[in-house]
């Protein structure tokens, strides 16, 4: 009994606040963005309206996720997560989808996001082990990003596999630095629910495992993580198979399709929607366009989304977001933390700017990855850690770049809040 009551303690030390800094930094991001979300929740119906399946604002398919999970090829088994979102909710509401249902989606979703930040801050304190100052300020700029601020109230899949996979890195990180091997049941829990929610993370969540101490040096080792793979993998499969009756011909067939949709656009130069959407819009909101969308059942309404950015300072930004990570990778090249980190970036990459699936709404997909940029800078911040002056310019450059990223983000807020005004009171 002692030993399941010291691993429930240890999980939930290592998923909510467990210092009194940590607590001041959830707190502080859940009133910001829950005084944002239940304005949103109360006075609009962006976050769900049952009239609209998808793409009502920088295409999220809330009522589609929330109904339904998502498509099964991309969300194998997000339909029984948000099974019990959609319940939870409708139980706080009385049954009803009104405001009081999109003030629970939204306060589950601003609660997650929070969480995330926390997770972060936890992986500069504890692995990277920077001080207070320097981790509080790139918390403060990572909470800016457009995807924390959007996420905070939107019921998705991005919201839940953001704080899932900064969780997991977290949690593999205290595992190599303690030179441990992550346990089958950590390695199946991860993969059942970040490749559930996304397919595509899938990968990821294996990443950790390839540098475990001496693994490849050590026939039991690499056995033993064989094993713990195989599990998870089989696991995994199992319930992927049983959500679909075993009709497997039918992955194949929709995941043609799909990438067939959204893979072919050629509306916009390639390099613009990269630097545009793929590394920017998910930390740097761009200006927003609208289009008339209808629902297939006669019903017509406003979409808004991205537009490719058109100001000098906006690309000036990325670049020097995309400078500092650059910096941070080469300088901390042998670091295997740094490594993971970059690897899992390398999927996003190849799967969006390479293979072009959703590139020009790729904005959207920063759940996926956008974790990466604070973590490469905090290890940047770590690996000059004995130079004053560039820990003096590191720092200056990151405090311009979070007061650029504040004022232009609330700016862009505003333009959303003139859009809601003007559509989905």
């Amino acid at each position: 009994m002692s030993f399941i009551k010291t691993k429930f303690i240890n999980f939930l030390r290592l998923v909510f606040p467990s210092a009194y800094t940590e607590l001041a930094v959830f707190l502080f991001f859940i009133t910001c963005y829950g005084i944002m979300g239940s304005y949103i929740a109360l006075h609009y119906r962006i976050i769900l309206d049952d009239r609209i399946p998808w793409d009502a604002y920088f295409s999220f398919d809330n009522k589609s996720i929330l109904m339904t999970g998502g498509s099964f090829e991309r969300h194998p088994l997000s339909y029984y997560f948000f099974n019990w979102i959609r319940e939870f909710s409708l139980f706080i509401s009385g049954g009803k989808t009104d405001a009081t249902f999109r003030l629970t989606l939204a306060w589950l979703s601003n609660f997650v996001i929070s969480l995330n930040i926390v997770q972060i801050f936890k992986y500069l304190k504890n692995i990277i082990r920077l001080p207070l100052m320097p981790s509080i300020l790139i918390v403060l700029f990572f909470g800016a990003f457009s995807t924390n601020i959007i996420l905070s109230f939107t019921p998705e899949n991005f919201t839940y596999t953001l704080f899932l996979l900064s969780l997991y890195n977290y949690y593999a990180a205290i595992k190599l630095r303690q030179q441990e091997k992550t346990p089958a049941i950590a390695l199946s829990l991860a993969t059942i629910t970040i490749g559930g929610l996304t397919v595509t993370n899938l990968v990821k969540v294996f990443i950790p495992v390839l540098f475990e101490k001496n693994l490849f040096k050590d026939w039991k080792k690499m056995g033993s993580a064989f094993i713990r793979g195989a599990i998870a993998i089989i696991l995994y499969a199992l319930l992927y198979l049983n959500r679909i009756d075993f009709k497997y011909q039918n992955i194949f067939s929709k995941t043609n399709q799909q990438y067939e949709k959204f893979s072919h656009v050629e509306s916009m130069p390639t390099w613009d929607m990269i630097l545009s959407f793929f590394f920017g819009g998910n930390i740097l909101f761009p200006s927003f366009i609208t289009s008339d969308k209808h629902n297939m059942k006669g019903f017509y309404f406003k979409a808004l989304y991205m537009d490719l950015y058109s100001s000098v300072f906006s690309y000036l930004f990325i670049a020097i977001i995309l400078i500092l990570v650059g910096w941070s990778y080469f300088k901390n090249f042998r670091n295997k933390w740094v490594q993971i980190i970059m690897i899992s970036f390398l999927v996003d990459i190849m799967i969006h700017c390479v293979m072009r699936f959703g590139l020009h709404t790729s904005y959207i997909y920063g759940g996926h990855f956008v974790f990466i940029y604070p973590l490469l800078i905090g290890w940047l911040f770590y690996a000059y850690r004995t130079s004053p002056k560039i820990i003096s310019a590191l720092t200056l450059t990151v405090i311009v770049l979070c007061i650029y990223l504040v004022a232009n983000n609330g700016y862009r807020m505003s333009e959303f809040f003139w859009f809601l005004d003007s559509y989905y009171q």
